[in-house]
Parts: C-alpha cells; sequence; structure tokens
C-alpha cells in the first residue's frame, strides 16, 4: 500500500511538471495527516511549486486522516464529502480550500 510521504513525493513530482497550472491555482496548503505514516506537508502552489514536509507558514491548513487523504488523491471520496461528513477540517483561507477540487483534478 502507498504511504502519505510517497503519495506526497509523487504529487510534488507532479506539480513540477505542471507548475503553470499549479500557480494558476495560487496558496500554500498545509496538509496535516493523521494516523499511521501520517505528518505534516506543504503543498505549495504560489512561488516555489512542490510539496516539502513539515511545518510552516500556510493560508490553509487541511486535516485529515492518512487513509481519507489517500482515497481523496484517488478520487474515491471528494473533499466535500469529507468536509461534511466531518473527516476533513479547515483552518485559514475558505477561498483556498474551496480550490483544493482544482488541486485533486490537476494531480489525475
Amino acid at each position: 500500500m502507498t504511504t502519505a510521504r510517497e503519495k506526497m513525493k509523487e504529487i510534488g513530482e507532479r506539480l513540477a511538471a505542471r507548475s503553470a497550472e499549479a500557480s494558476s491555482i495560487g496558496g500554500v496548503f498545509r496538509f496535516d495527516l493523521q494516523g499511521e505514516g501520517g505528518g505534516t506537508f506543504l503543498v505549495n502552489l504560489r512561488d516555489a511549486i512542490g510539496v516539502q514536509e513539515g511545518d510552516g507558514p500556510a493560508a490553509c491548513t487541511l486535516r485529515l486522516s492518512t487513509g481519507d487523504f489517500l482515497d481523496l488523491v484517488a478520487g474515491k471520496v471528494s473533499g466535500q464529502e469529507l468536509f461534511f461528513g466531518q473527516r476533513l477540517t479547515v483552518e485559514g483561507d475558505m477561498g483556498l480550500a474551496l480550490k483544493l477540487q482544482a488541486l485533486m483534478d490537476l494531480l489525475r
């Protein structure tokens, strides 16, 4: 099974390959992935396009389980479903949070 760390590395590579599209989304997301294999990752779509493990400043923080994150990236569930099912919490810029689906679409 793919770990969150492996998936984030893959996301970083995909974003680097599509940096112009990624920068059109803009902003920095912090993913706080909880549970086994979790961690904190910054997804920068503003200036230094890519993914960095660790904490740092971000306009929008998303907290969810590693399993839900992997399902979200795989397209098995949407951010809206997770949010309204109270399995995803959002702190910070809700406008940026609404662009989460655009980020997921970019990664597919």
